[in-house]
């Protein structure tokens, strides 16, 4: 009898491509606009945005091709064949690390945002920890059961940002979008580099392409994860410039909400379309944060496999709430996002690309072969 098509633990490319869309979404694009105006000169940032597209998808391509190579046997066996288990130990660990790291600035960012936008009153920390027990409960489930949960919020959150887009197109000035190529390159680079910071998340096919039932596809699955992303941010950086200009943007700490507060529509049906756009966000960044939580069980249980799944997310949530709540200000997270930043290209790039080399001069088992 043919299993269910659903009912086994393996995942489709079309998963994937939602997986890696629903972990690129997140807070990232409710503050990127602000972050390109900084740099940049009229509309000019879609010119940095296309650059860290293409190599966005360049390297996420790359690194699918690369996961294909260790599809059955896994990240740290493979490591440990091509560089010695120490080493491969350490990478593992340091991956893991960093997702912990990448939940944590989740779970901070949507606290602090919620507390701007819906509970005025409601201290930071009882936002994060309620925030973060949500993600305990959903981690505590069926793995592929999460990465399917995308499939299901994804279509909904990429629907309110076209709405919010669709109604705002009317308060869009195009005078605002002048001139055109006059930013200078170090500037345009500088914006080329926090457009890629937001483009992370595609790193996550490192784990779950063992769940894959055709490895061979996860590249080209993984490179139009990717791809949406990058519309979804070009589009709203340019409404974003039209409606509050590009002098008035680096003022307006979450640009996106902003969008959303100020957008049109016809006969006024809703007053307040920003408590409704921020609640469905919350599914996006929900989704970024529960797989953030779960890649990093992933990974500590290649390392450590005698505890149970459970066991990792009752220890990990204490370590995971202590990490967010140590920013004591808005300077301390702009840092602390910089720094992971900066750590997911070491350990979940750069990593990779170096143990795969060395596999290949060292003649390493593949899967792909």
């Amino acid at each position: 009898m043919k299993s269910f098509e659903y009912g086994d633990k393996e995942i489709s490319s079309l998963d994937i491509s939602i997986t890696v869309t629903s972990m690129i979404i997140g807070v990232g694009i409710l503050m990127l606009p602000r972050e390109l105006a900084k740099s940049v000169n009229g509309s000019d940032g879609w010119i940095s945005m296309i650059a860290a597209g293409i190599i966005a998808i360049g390297i996420a391509w790359i690194l699918a091709k690369i996961a294909t190579h260790f599809s059955s046997q896994g990240y740290y066996v493979y490591a440990s064949a091509a560089i010695t288990k120490p080493l491969a130990f350490a990478a593992v660990l340091l991956l893991s690390l960093y997702f912990l790291s990448f939940c944590a600035y989740e779970v901070r960012a949507i606290a602090n945002i919620a507390k701007q936008y819906l509970f005025e009153t409601t201290p930071v920390e009882v936002i994060a920890f309620a925030f973060l027990m949500v993600n305990v409960y959903a981690v505590s489930g069926s793995r592929v059961g999460l990465i399917r949960l995308n499939i299901l919020f994804i279509p909904i959150v990429l629907l309110v940002a076209v709405l919010v887009l669709l109604f705002s197109l009317g308060m869009v000035d195009l005078k605002e979008l002048k001139p055109f190529f006059t930013t200078n390159w170090k500037s345009l680079a500088a914006a080329t580099k926090t457009t890629a910071f937001s483009l992370l998340g595609f790193e996550v096919v490192l784990f779950y392409i063992t769940m894959m039932n055709r490895p061979k596809d996860a590249p080209k699955a993984v490179a139009i994860g990717v791809l949406i992303p990058l519309v979804l941010y070009t589009a709203i950086y340019l409404v974003c410039v039209g409606v509050f200009s590009q002098l008035a943007l680096p003022e307006i700490t979450y640009p996106a909400v902003e969008l959303a507060k100020e957008m049109q529509i016809p006969g006024e049906f809703f007053e307040r379309f920003e408590s409704i756009f921020f609640t469905i966000w919350i599914m996006a960044v929900f989704t970024t944060t529960v797989m953030a939580y779960d890649c990093t069980i992933y990974g500590l249980r290649s390392l450590f496999p005698k505890p149970k799944h459970k066991t990792w997310v009752f220890i990990l949530s204490p370590i995971i709430y202590l990490l967010c709540m140590y920013p004591k200000n808005l300077s301390d997270f702009s840092k602390m996002s910089t720094f992971i930043s900066y750590e997911g290209i070491i350990v979940s790039i750069l990593f990779p690309i170096l143990i795969y080399t060395v596999a290949k001069l060292r003649g390493v088992k593949s899967d792909a072969s």
